[in-house]
């Protein structure tokens, strides 16, 4: 089978790759890219546990083959952090508690990365909305749907000592 030739942005850094034409892009960045985080749950794109970011759309990687992404800009969970640095919606959902086995975690932070830049203060049903692609079998999604909008609020340039300090409306 004759591979394909693809260039890309994946976090940040030009790739350039041979694929083969049936590849999908979840195999190739958890097998040749070593990107873990990307994790397979059903293979059908029902369960949102492979969703990566598409030129800052979220997407199912099991639904894409990875020759589609010639051209494009790709973000995964290990790029959300800047370095040692959590991303505030990392940090939130650890100061929340949205976090139990981890499976689901990477694809409800990137659609809520999503939404968030698109929607910086997003209602409680624009956040259930945006995380209704991921499937989460241990949280409820109370705690999940809590951390980001806790993000937004804590987004705000204010030096509050607590989340109660700051709401987000005057600062």
């Amino acid at each position: 089978m004759k591979k394909c030739h693809i260039t890309f942005q994946l976090n940040g850094i030009t790739r350039e790759v041979l694929v083969n034409p049936n590849q999908t892009l979840l195999r190739m960045l958890r097998e040749d890219m070593g990107l873990t985080g990307t994790k397979y749950g059903c293979g059908e794109g029902d369960c949102g546990a492979c969703t990566i970011l598409l030129d800052d759309e979220p997407v199912n990687s099991c639904l894409i083959l990875a020759a589609q992404v010639d051209g494009h800009r790709i973000t995964t969970i290990e790029g959300l952090a800047d370095g040692d640095k959590l991303h505030p919606l990392q940090t939130s959902f650890i100061e929340h508690g949205a976090i139990q086995c981890g499976f689901c975690t990477p694809g409800m932070l990137l659609s809520a990365k999503a939404l968030l830049d698109e929607q910086p203060e997003p209602s409680e049903l624009e956040i259930r909305t945006a995380i209704s692609g991921n499937l989460c079998r241990c949280t409820g999604y109370q705690k999940i749907v809590k951390a980001i909008l806790k993000t937004e609020n804590s987004a705000c340039s204010c030096s509050a000592a607590s989340e109660n300090d700051c709401q987000g409306e005057d600062c």
